[in-house]
C-alpha cells in the first residue's frame, strides 16, 4: 500500500477515535450533537491543523537552514513568539487575541531571521553545529522570556502558552489555526521553489530563482504557523523535526511530492499524542506537549546517534 494511502487511512481512524473519546459520555440526540460541534470536532480539527502546519513549517525551516536537525521549536521561533506574548501582556494587557497573534508573529519572524543569519556564518562541514546553535539560541530567548515573566509575576501566564495542550479548545477558540492550514496550501503552491532554495543560494540564482523572495516567503510561513499555534494551543515541540525526516525517507526531498504525506503525518502525530494524553491518565489529561517532548527528544537523540555512526 502506498504510504500516503496508509497514512490517510490511519488519520481517518484517529479522527473518529478522537471524536469518541472524552471525559463526558457522548450519548445520543441533541446533547451529542452539541458536544461534537462545540468541543470534540474543534479539538480534533485543532490538533490536525496544528500538526500539519508545524510539519510543513519544519521542513521549510530545514530547507532554509539547509539542515535536517532544526525546526521552529528548537531554533527560537516558538520561544520568540512567547516573548512577544509577554511583551503584549505587559504593555497592552487588554489587547484582543488577534493583536497578540500579530505581535507573536512579528517576534517569531525576527527571531527566525536572526537565527538564519547566524547559521550562515557556520561551517557546513559540521551539520551538528546548526542544531546546537539553535538550541542555545532558543534557550537564551526562553531565559529572557522567563526572567521578564518572573519579574512581573507572569510565570503562570507564560507556562500556559509554552506547554501545548488541547483541553481548552472549543468552538470559537481555535479558528486562528485555519491560518496554519492556509499557510500549508501556500507552501504547496510554492513547493518547487522551496526545493530549489534548499540547494543553496548559488544554485538558486543560477536557475533564475529569486532566492531572497523565497527566503522571505518561507520565513513568513514558519512565523505564521508557529505564532498561531503558540497563541491558540501553546508550543508543540519536535513535530517539525520528526515528521519531515521520516517523510524524507519515504518520499525523498522533492517537497511537492512529499508534502501531502508530510502534512497528513504531522496531523496524525499530534492527534495520536492528544489521544494518548486523554487515555493514559483518564479521566484526567496529560498535555500533548509533554508527550511530544518525550517522543521527539528520543527520536532526536536517535537521529544524532545515526548521524555520528554515518560519519564514523
Amino acid at each position: 500500500m502506498r504510504p500516503v494511502l496508509l497514512v490517510a487511512g490511519a488519520l481517518t481512524a484517529l479522527f473518529f477515535l478522537s471524536l469518541a473519546l472524552g471525559a463526558g459520555r457522548l450519548g445520543t440526540g441533541s446533547d451529542a450533537v452539541w458536544l461534537l460541534a462545540v468541543s470534540r470536532l474543534p479539538r480534533t480539527a485543532a490538533a490536525m491543523l496544528a500538526g500539519a502546519g508545524l510539519a510543513v513549517a519544519g521542513v521549510i525551516m530545514q530547507m532554509l537552514a539547509r539542515n535536517r536537525f532544526v525546526e521552529p521549536a528548537t531554533v527560537g521561533t516558538g520561544q520568540a513568539a512567547g516573548l512577544g506574548l509577554v511583551a503584549v501582556a505587559l504593555l497592552a494587557p487588554g489587547a484582543p487575541l488577534w493583536f497578540r497573534m500579530l505581535v507573536a508573529m512579528a517576534s517569531a519572524l525576527l527571531a527566525t531571521a536572526g537565527f538564519l543569519a547566524l547559521v550562515r556564518r557556520l561551517p557546513f562541514r559540521d551539520p551538528l553545529l546548526v542544531p546546537l546553535t539553535g538550541i542555545v539560541y532558543g534557550g537564551i530567548l526562553a531565559a529572557v522570556t522567563g526572567f521578564i515573566a518572573y519579574e512581573n509575576d507572569l510565570l503562570q501566564y507564560i507556562d500556559i502558552w509554552m506547554n501545548g495542550e488541547f483541553s481548552g479548545v472549543m468552538l470559537g477558540r481555535y479558528e486562528f489555526l485555519w491560518l496554519a492550514g492556509a499557510a500549508t496550501l501556500v507552501a504547496y503552491a510554492f513547493a518547487n521553489r522551496f526545493t530549489i532554495a534548499g540547494m543553496g543560494e548559488e544554485m538558486s540564482l543560477s536557475l533564475g530563482l529569486s532566492y531572497g523572495q523565497v527566503m522571505a516567503l518561507g520565513l513568513a510561513i514558519v512565523s505564521v504557523v508557529t505564532a498561531v499555534t503558540v497563541v491558540t494551543v501553546g508550543m508543540l515541540p519536535f513535530v517539525g523535526l520528526v515528521v519531515p525526516n521520516i517523510a524524507s525517507q519515504l518520499r525523498g526531498d522533492h517537497l511537492r511530492r512529499s508534502l501531502p504525506l508530510l502534512a497528513s503525518a504531522g496531523a496524525g502525530l499530534v492527534l495520536t499524542c492528544d489521544i494518548l494524553g486523554r487515555i493514559i491518565w483518564y479521566p484526567y489529561e496529560i498535555p500533548v506537549g509533554t508527550i511530544l517532548g518525550v517522543i521527539g527528544a528520543a527520536v532526536f537523540i536517535w537521529m544524532l546517534q545515526g548521524r555520528r555512526a554515518d560519519a564514523g
